[in-house]
């Protein structure tokens, strides 16, 4: 007997039928003879309806009550999910963020959960019983609902699976894997088997939507075995297998890891460029702009800074997420007589594109074939940033599609290629 988590998205709870659906797959599951337990989101479009509705009625709304009112969508869809495996003769019953509880911080509308009590979960699942739970939500220290922000119900599910200590968290969502790039760029993209925590985070992180990133840093902490699969599709691999698993680099075999260079390639379109310019050359000088940025807590990216030609200013460039540029231009106008700058330009018709892998680490001259191709097409790069397996570079907006095709083909990611 395992203990499985499955955790449905927003388009997978969409309706009636597709909650019918969901109850078909979660039964079968419970007829394999596994204990499970499961997360749903609120149905597609649900979440976005309700914070119109807090904007309407007040656009400085109170972020507990926006937390009460949004928290909602997945309370409809858990205790539907419950009558819906009821109607199935799998015993069944929901159970509320603060029922169990889970114990979160108190910043309403992003919070961070810091403790599930996985013992009401456990005797609930002794007596035969799926337990259903609503993603996205749980309690602070003062007893009030708070959310986790958006995407939050995949880092519910992981917690849940961490905190039951599952064999297996399955993210069922509308694709049925994750890919070595968006097969609706590049045709040729393959579906993986296996992905390391460390390639999902940076991928997750510069763009690729399949799961939300603070999901994938908590299985990496808790060691969670997490396998996307799709809710429609019951496609299996070559190897007989669904969807992929994201797992420690112990599980991925060695010789496939020496072999694969490069996992994936993510685009990101939602980053704006920032130049201050004449920035005087001196210490502290780069702390003056980062640090009033930090503290509107704006994320910044990519960070590059000129070499001063006259010893005495400079211009430093950075990337910010294209929905804070209103926010980071604020903050700098702000701060320009302390930070001393003469000017700011700033560009919203720009993109991130990143190639991940592991096999960067024992590869040299992944940087400078990614180069190459994109200058081989006349795509200018006008940033890099780099880890320990990633790079990225930013480039313009109108060469994303084709310096994905680009970079996917240059390393050896086509379905053909990898076939041959």
């Amino acid at each position: 007997m395992a203990r499985i988590v499955m955790k449905f998205g927003g388009t997978s709870m969409a309706g009636i039928e597709r909650i019918r659906n969901v109850a078909q797959r979660v039964k079968a599951e419970v007829e394999r003879g596994n204990e499970v337990a499961v997360v749903v989101s609120a149905m597609a479009g649900e979440t976005d309806r309700l914070v119109n509705f807090c904007r309407e009625a007040s656009p400085l709304y109170d972020p507990k009550e926006y937390d009460v009112v949004v928290a909602a969508g997945e309370q409809i869809t858990s205790g539907l999910l419950a009558i819906a495996l009821q109607a199935l003769g799998v015993p069944a019953r929901s159970w509320l963020g603060w029922q169990l509880p889970i114990r979160t911080s108190d910043t309403h509308a992003s919070a961070r959960i810091t403790t599930i009590d996985a013992e009401v979960i456990g005797a609930s699942m002794a007596k035969g019983e799926v337990a259903v739970i609503p993603g996205f939500q749980g309690m602070s220290e003062d007893g009030r609902v708070t959310t986790l922000g958006r995407g939050g119900s995949d880092t519910s599910a992981v917690a849940v699976a961490a905190a039951m200590k599952a064999d297996r968290c399955d993210i069922y969502t509308d694709v049925d894997g994750v890919y070595t790039t968006d097969p609706r760029i590049v045709p040729k993209a393959r579906k993986l088997g296996k992905v390391t925590y460390e390639e999902m985070l940076e991928l997750a992180s510069v763009g690729a939507k399949v799961l939300q990133t603070r999901s994938v840093g908590l299985a990496m902490k808790e060691k969670v075995r997490v396998r996307v699969l799709s809710s429609f599709d019951d496609h299996k691999d070559d190897d007989g297998h669904r969807g992929t698993l994201i797992v420690g680099d112990d599980e991925i075999e060695e010789d496939k890891m020496e072999r694969q260079l490069i996992t994936g390639i993510a685009a990101d379109k939602n980053e704006a460029k920032v130049t201050l310019l004449s920035v005087p050359d001196r210490p502290g000088a780069v702390a003056t702009i980062f640090t009033p940025l930090a503290e509107a807590a704006i994320n910044v990216d990519m960070i590059v800074q000129n070499v001063a030609s006259d010893g005495k200013s400079t211009d430093v460039t950075f990337t910010v997420p294209r929905a804070e540029l209103a926010r980071a231009l604020d903050v700098l106008d702000k701060q320009q007589a302390t930070i001393g700058h003469i000017g700011v330009k700033h560009d919203t018709k720009i993109a991130k594109i990143s190639v991940v892998g592991v096999g960067m680490r024992s590869h040299a001259g992944v940087a400078a074939a990614m180069f190459k191709a994109l200058a081989d097409r006349g795509i200018n790069i006008q940033a890099i940033t780099t880890s320990e397996i990633k790079v990225s570079v930013i480039i313009d907006e109108d060469f994303v599609e084709l310096a994905v095709r680009v970079l996917h083909t240059a390393y050896g990611l086509d379905a053909d290629d990898a076939a041959a």
